[in-house]
């Protein structure tokens, strides 16, 4: 009988110790059939709304085939070789357009056979698209005329999307593109044998940087990098023409003023760097006209490789420059006056700077800022609103200027903190102009701009619209959502003149839809798209946002969801699933705020636990998680015992309602999400299981900060002790799913976090599972590996949360 006992013991601990060579599987029934659903189109409106491009793509995911395609990583870049795009793009198969007026919908005409869409580009005018197909080893110019439905390729151009959109409209009958420029190029496929090793050599000045994945490793990456990023820019006339403005540049963005005869044009140069991504590379910025004639050189911008860690830290020199949108062709750039240095006092952080056309007198400057630049929106010569932001505090002010007038010193309109959202006054409404470009919308007597915004409220968010009289500043509520059964947000500002708007109206068990309202009339709203209720069989599930306290009086929120066939008093408890992402915050009062609203529709995705409220689980979604630090404390200063606190008062609060057995409750999350699950499941016993997918657990491995943590390891070693779950893996008595993309491309969740944490638990003897997902990266696209994903996660429940 002994001998038999320690035949099934040893069995039993090998079973636990093994590794498995396991094929992928796919979820129950009830989970299969919401997870593998048709997707929801794209939709692309104009501002008029006179027309709807549907795009259609033809699976919610990717193949494992696809992720297995060859990819060069560089410089902070993952390039697909074969058609100069990046890798593992969503491309869209179908277009359909729809007139609003008539409701006629057409098929479009002349479309390439397994088309795979992307990067769609409206003209001015907005009656054409401009957009690329990839062929699998191709990326082609096409264009879409909008009205007849007809769309056509331009013949003998090779886009490059390396380093962002290839495509920009010049004119509504002209384009400049980005293409391949692989000549005297040679790409290097295999790596060679060096002839000497990788040197870096620090020169004694401080230059801390966050961790980056990717980055270019020796001068075979950096001739790779030439090879991919280096273009032509071409001009091309859609009746035909077609001539070369660049040749051979390796341009990160270009833009085409608003009068379309002049390019802004943004070069990497060398030195490239192995520390940093290419977008902190030297930059050249120089203007030339359609001819490819430099007109001039406005700066050749260094290595940024000694920039602060600081969130409020900026690069030296020109940055933020483009054209201004009211305007033929004058530029607008931000410069620091603090080195980019938060730790540098000064009165003012940033100065905006102005050069007119034709960039033959010198730059002027036109006002300063408290905090860091954040945007401009331009109305015309005597009105521009400007929008600064100061991370640290949280502070942003919105100032009213005169861009005519030299060192304009403006006052702020509103002068608040970013979050706290019941006091956003909402952004001002933009419009289309002359040239295409948008700029402030005036009313007809040109005395008021527009506000909308989403209406932030302790009932939930009722978006509004609202009058800004430009001479006293005040305003005054055209319209705002009932938001009692719906959530209705705005889309675009149609005519407010008028009162017509083109808004997207929702409910709990309403799929998203669009219409258009006249604000200034009692009709119903006119609905121009049925987008039916994808899943059926969930329909039944009972939603419900609830509120509860913290035990230090901070309010939470949190979205509740009960099986359909459970009756509320029954009396019968439930296994609960909780997720969350923590989130930081400098006031508690900023974090008890509801920034989103109780009407909005479930649309599911692989990465939410709501999937099991059809398997017979409570879920408890959307889960508030503040972590606060108020004052001259930073909120990681008591990471650990908020967190608790946090999950304490969600449990209670289920509790208390009656629902839930308190002795089931799994705790999950996604990369914040997931080293948040570890910590929980280190540091309290509220739970009896947690899944962590794709998360960071060690922080010595992120020693120069991560996520809003601005202090080095060596400024607060012992917030990153403390907060790190691997140093504390002998505490871990819950049972823990790890997952992981095998090629995770996140800054800071290497895949290595997971592999190590998995052995520091097994070490200690903790109940532990890593899987690692081939080909993934920070998020999962195979529809193999989410299938698989959700079958761990359903078998990890059953087994130690369910029963």
């Amino acid at each position: 009988m002994n001998n038999l006992v320690s035949l099934i013991l040893m069995f039993f601990t090998m079973n636990i110790n093994a590794q498995f060579d396991l094929k992928y599987q796919v979820p129950s029934d009830e989970i299969l059939k919401l997870a593998d659903i048709s997707p929801r189109p794209s939709v692309i409106i104009d501002e008029k709304a006179k027309y709807i491009v549907f795009a259609q793509r033809n699976s919610m995911y990717k193949t494992l085939g696809e992720l297995a395609e060859k990819e060069y990583k560089l410089g902070g870049l993952r390039i697909n070789p074969a058609n100069f795009g990046i890798s593992r793009t969503t491309y869209q198969n179908e277009l359909t357009v729809k007139n609003i007026l008539t409701g006629a919908i057409n098929s479009i005409t002349g479309a390439p056979k397994n088309a795979m869409f992307g990067s769609f580009t409206y003209s001015p005018d907005q009656s054409k698209l401009a957009l690329y197909n990839n062929t699998g080893n191709d990326l082609e110019l096409w264009i879409l005329d909008i009205t007849s439905a007809i769309i056509r390729k331009i013949e003998n151009i090779h886009l490059n999307e390396v380093t962002g959109r290839s495509i920009a409209w010049c004119g509504n009958n002209a384009l400049i593109v980005k293409t391949v420029n692989i000549e005297n190029k040679k790409l290097i496929t295999e790596e060679p044998i060096p002839e000497g090793p990788v040197i870096q050599e620090s020169s004694g000045v401080k230059a801390p940087n966050r961790t980056y994945q990717d980055l270019l490793k020796n001068g075979s990456d950096e001739q790779n990098f030439d090879f991919f990023t280096s273009v032509n820019l071409v001009y091309i006339e859609l009746n035909g023409g077609q001539s070369v403005i660049l040749k051979d540049k390796r341009i990160s963005s270009f833009n085409v003023s608003p009068d379309n005869n002049f390019i802004l044009v943004q070069s990497i140069e060398k030195p490239f760097s192995y520390i940093v991504p290419y977008y902190r590379f030297p930059i050249n910025i120089s203007i030339f006209n359609k001819s490819g004639i430099l007109i001039k050189t406005l700066a050749n911008i260094p290595l940024a490789d000694n920039i602060p860690i600081a969130f409020d830290a900026v690069r030296k020199g020109i940055r933020e420059i483009e054209w201004r949108n009211d305007k033929p062709a004058d530029l607008f750039w931000v410069e620091a006056l603090d080195e980019g240095d938060p730790e540098i006092k000064v009165n003012h952080r940033d100065a905006l700077f102005l050069l007119n056309a034709p960039f033959e007198k010198p730059k002027h400057e036109f006002t300063r800022l408290v905090n860091r630049f954040h945007d401009i929106n331009w109305g015309n010569d005597n009105l521009a609103i400007v929008i600064d932001y100061w991370w640290k505090t949280r502070n942003t002010k919105t100032y009213m200027i005169n861009p005519s007038i030299p060192n304009d010193a403006p006052s702020p309109l509103f002068d608040r903190n970013a979050e706290e959202v019941y006091t956003d006054p909402g952004n001002f409404v933009m419009s289309r102009n002359n040239f295409g470009k948008q700029i402030l919308k005036f009313s007809k007597n040109q005395a008021s701009i527009y506000l909308s915004g989403e209406g932030y409220s302790p009932e939930g968010n009722r978006p509004f619209l609202d009058l800004f009289t430009l001479k006293d500043s005040k305003t005054l509520r055209l319209w705002r959502a009932d938001g009692l059964n719906t959530y209705e947000r705005i889309v675009k500002i149609i005519d407010p003149e008028k009162g017509i708007l083109l808004t997207s109206i929702e409910s709990k068990q309403e799929n998203p839809n669009y219409y258009i309202r006249n604000i200034n009339s009692k009709t119903l709203p006119l609905k121009i798209t049925d987008f039916q209720h994808p899943y059926l069989s969930f329909k039944g599930v009972y939603k419900e946002k609830i509120k509860y306290k913290r035990e230090d009086g901070v309010d939470l929120t949190a979205t509740l969801y009960l099986p359909a066939n459970y009756d509320i008093k029954s009396g019968i408890k439930l296994p609960l699933i909780m997720w969350a992402y923590p989130r930081e915050f400098k006031s508690a009062q900023a974090a008890g705020q509801i920034s989103s609203s109780p009407n909005e529709f479930t649309y599911l995705s692989y990465g939410t636990p709501v999937y099991w409220a059809a398997k017979g689980y409570a879920i408890l979604d959307e889960t508030d998680f503040p972590i606060v630090g108020e004052g001259k404390n930073e909120p990681n200063d008591s990471y650990i015992p908020q967190l608790v606190a946090n999950a304490k008062a969600a449990i209670d609060a289920v509790n208390k309602l009656g629902y839930i057995d308190i002795s089931r409750v799994a705790v999950g999350g996604h990369s914040y999400g997931a080293f948040m699950t570890a910590n929980l499941l280190t540091h309290c016993h509220l739970f009896a299981c947690g899944v962590a997918r794709s998360g960071a657990y060690n922080r010595t491995l992120t020693p120069f900060g991560f996520q809003a943590e601005e202090r080095t390891l060596w400024q607060a070693p012992e917030v990153y002790s403390q907060m790190s779950p691997f140093n504390h893996v002998d505490s871990i008595k819950t049972p823990i799913l790890l997952i992981h993309g095998i090629a995770d491309n996140n800054p800071g969740t290497f895949t290595l976090q997971s592999e190590r944490y998995f052995q520091a638990l097994k070490g200690h003897g903790a109940v532990a599972r890593l899987v690692l997902l081939p080909y993934e990266s920070h998020g999962y696209a195979a529809r193999a590996s989410i299938m698989h994903v959700l079958w761990e996660q359903d078998q990890w429940f059953e087994k130690y949360l369910k029963n």
